[in-house]
């Protein structure tokens, strides 16, 4: 599966996207930019995206945007509303995960630190709808 994760913290972003590449036979994008979010999903190499709740430093169009105004922004597109979502968040209480979700358009929400990746690799699999091969093209 073609993973696009989008998450400020590129430490944090690059081990979480080796480990998915390893244990998960994906091939992970990493970005914070709202600009490279876009052209991901729309070049329509993209079977998921993992999106961080908060994107500190990222801007859409002159304003700096969260990830769940970019997850609302993928979702109402029509060229892009069929991809699915997973926010990823540290700070999501249970009081406010479904307001997350709603707000967001997405999939799904996990809270992070992940501890089991078997789970997280089989949610992907779930939200994604199966085992999608597609090859993943490098620009």
């Amino acid at each position: 599966m073609n993973i696009l994760m989008v998450e400020d913290d590129y430490l944090l972003g690059r081990s979480t996207a080796r480990l998915l590449e390893k244990l998960g036979n994906h091939k992970v994008r990493l970005t914070h930019k709202a600009e490279d979010v876009f052209k991901h999903c729309r070049s329509g190499l993209i079977d998921l995206v993992i999106m961080d709740v908060n994107l500190p430093g990222t801007f859409w169009q002159g304003k700096e945007v969260t990830g769940v105004e970019l997850s609302f922004l993928l979702k109402s597109q029509t060229e892009t509303a069929q991809l699915p979502i997973v926010l990823l968040t540290a700070y999501a209480t249970y009081n406010n995960q479904s307001r997350l979700l709603s707000d967001a358009l997405a999939d799904h929400l996990c809270t992070k630190p992940i501890t089991d990746y078997d789970a997280f690799l089989a949610l992907l699999d779930r939200v994604s709808g199966g085992d999608q091969e597609a090859a993943f093209s490098a620009s």
